[in-house]
Formats: structure tokens, sequence, C-alpha cells
């Protein structure tokens, strides 16, 4: 076993602690699953047990914007199949495409699966922050066909200051800010729970999660920047979300791993052009440079790229769920079997030491 920086152990011999898991099968046309299990883990302080790989609809991965209905139907039926029982979408995702299509692709199926979305708030203007909430939530709602949601996020960053998009503390924990807007769409039954998103200032990220008043963090936890969950050495460079994760367990805070496969970098050496990098310190090149002295130090014992990179994040036994971008069917069964395999064994995360202590081998 190995206990890591933030507290979490790991064994190369079993999954991390986890309180249930739904049975589920084959690949359709692959065969490589023929008996296996998804697994679910605690989210926070809720009550809920979510399914360790959730189904990320942004516009990176992008299969809910921009494959065919025939793929979309495929991706979702094999989900639900599986065992996933979290969605995870947002307006700014296609500019409301990805919602609309899960509003169609939702009603043809039995299952009612657990639906994140999101609000952006326009930060010219905050002098109505719950009017903005209420406006973004009622559109969401409309392009879902729903009544409601189970988790409604602010997607902004925060930072201590507002500034260049990301919100100030005081916009979001202030008197009629952000929490104010979001507990009102709560009590009113819109939604069942409230988030944010983990980017911008650690610091601020911290307090957010230290207020008590969001049950959720979407958190930046990957193979090149795992900062938010462990102590990085000196000649590691990246942005710092030191203490992030930590906070969120000790508080109850759920944590939902994002860009766990830092925007397709860590998956595969194709481009698609939709990379986006949402950290400062760091762009696709750099991003690629760091990935190749990752694989290099782990080898191809742990599945594809893409496989090795999930199997990290399940690792950390303070994420509740990994919500994985897809572009083709075949990135939803990569990830399938990520899970089947389970958290990368201690020896593995053992090798990545030296990797970050050299700065991804600087000279």
């Amino acid at each position: 076993m190995l206990r890591s920086d933030a507290g979490a152990i790991y064994d190369d011999r079993a999954s991390p602690p986890r309180t249930g898991s739904a049975n589920i099968g084959p690949a359709p046309g692959t065969g490589r699953i023929t008996e296996s299990r998804m697994n679910t883990r605690s989210f926070g302080r809720t009550g809920l047990e979510v399914s360790e790989i959730a189904f990320g609809g942004g516009y990176v991965g992008g299969i809910l914007i921009h494959a065919d209905d025939d793929t979309k139907r495929a991706a979702l039926r094999l989900a639900l199949d599986r065992g996933i029982n979290w969605i995870d979408t947002a307006p700014a995702y296609g500019a409301g495409k990805s919602e609309e299509a899960l509003g169609w692709l939702l009603r043809e199926v039995d299952e009612s699966p657990y639906l994140s979305t999101k609000v952006t708030i326009a930060a010219d203007h905050l002098d109505d922050i719950p009017g903005q909430i209420e406006a973004s939530l009622s559109a969401s709602l409309t392009r879902l066909g729903r009544e409601s949601v189970t988790l409604l996020q602010l997607h902004n960053p925060i930072r201590v200051r507002a500034g260049t998009g990301a919100l100030g503390l005081d916009n979001v924990l202030g008197q009629n800010g952000v929490a104010d807007g979001l507990d009102r769409m709560r009590r009113q039954g819109l939604t069942e729970f409230i988030g944010f998103t983990a980017l911008g200032d650690a610091a601020a990220c911290r307090e957010t999660v230290a207020s008590g008043r969001f049950d959720s963090a979407q958190v930046y936890y990957n193979l090149l920047n795992p900062s938010a969950g462990r102590l990085m050495p000196q000649r590691w460079s990246g942005h710092d979300f030191g203490g992030v994760i930590d906070a969120c367990r000790d508080h109850g805070v759920a944590v939902m791993n994002i860009r766990a496969l830092a925007a397709g970098v860590l998956a595969t050496d194709h481009r698609t052009g939709r990379e986006m990098p949402v950290t400062t310190q760091t762009g696709i090149a750099a991003e690629e440079r760091r990935t190749k002295a990752v694989f290099e130090a782990l080898g191809t014992d742990h599945g594809s790229r893409a496989q090795t990179a999930i199997r990290f994040s399940l690792a950390n036994d303070a994420i509740a769920c990994v919500i994985v971008g897809l572009a083709e069917l075949s990135h939803l069964e990569e990830a399938l079997e990520a899970a089947a395999r389970g958290p990368l064994p201690a020896e593995a995360l053992g090798r990545l030491d030296p990797v970050y202590a050299s700065g991804f081998g600087r000279s």
C-alpha cells in the first residue's frame, strides 16, 4: 500500500473503498469485457451513490454535439447499460447543443440518470447574479425537457478578486451572490444540489469549499497536474490547486474530476482543434512534452494512454467520479475497460514521483 500526500490510501490488490456496484455486461461487438462491475462511490455528504465514471457532455470530446444521432443514441445506451448513472452537461457546451441532445435522448430511455448542468455568470453584469442564474437554468431546463436537475453548478472560475471572466469571492459568497442564487433554485425545487467549478485561485476555491454552501466541486486533476490532491515538488511547474481535494474531503464536498485526460492530450497525439487549456502556466506543447515524460515512466502495462490516465484518477479515493469526455463510441468503451481494470497500482504511482521531481525531465 501507498499513502499519498493527500492522505488517500492506494492498494495494488484492490480498488479504493466503495459502497456499491452495478452489474454490467460485455461491450457490444468487442468481447473485451465479459463480466465486470461499475463501482459506485459516495457523492460527498449528499447521500447519493454515483458511478465512478460519469458521462461528459462537453465540447472538447463533443460526442453529444458533433456526432450523428445514431452515435449519440449508442453512446448513451452503452453508458446506461454499463452502470454509468451520471451525465454532466452545460449550456456553454456547443451553445446549448449538448443540453438539447440530452433532451431528446433521455426521453427515449427508461432510466433516469443523475444529471448536472451549469450556469456561467456574465462578469460584466454582476448587479443581478440570482437573476442570471434563474434565466440560465430556465433555458437549460427547456432544452433538457425537464422540470429539474440533480445538480446545478457555477461554471466560472473563482478568484479572490474578480477579473477576466472569473468571479471574486464576494460575488460567490456575498449577499445576493452565486450561492444565494443557487440556493433560491434549490428552494424552488429546480435543483436538488448545488456545486461550483474549482478553477481559478486555489485559496479562493478552498474558501468556497469551507463556506459549507456547496455540495460538490469540479476539480482539475490528472497525470500532468495532480496538485489538487498532493503536495508537488519544487521543480514541478503548473497551475497549483494545492489543498483543494483535502478541503473537499474535510467538508464533505463531492469531488467531480474534470480534465482527467488533459483535454485529450494524455489520450492521443491526434489533435481536433478543440483542445483548450483551462489552467495557467501551460499550453498544448508543454502538455505534450509532459505527457511523453509520464508515459516513458509508466510504460504500456496499464492499458491505453486514456485508460492509464483514468485509472490514475480512480486511484484517488477522494474523487467521487471521473467525468470522461467522448468524441467516439470507442472512447466510452476504453473508459469502461479502465474502470473494470481498477485504479493504477501503487508501483505505477510510485514511478511518477521522480517524473514530477525532475520537472518532467527538464535539464
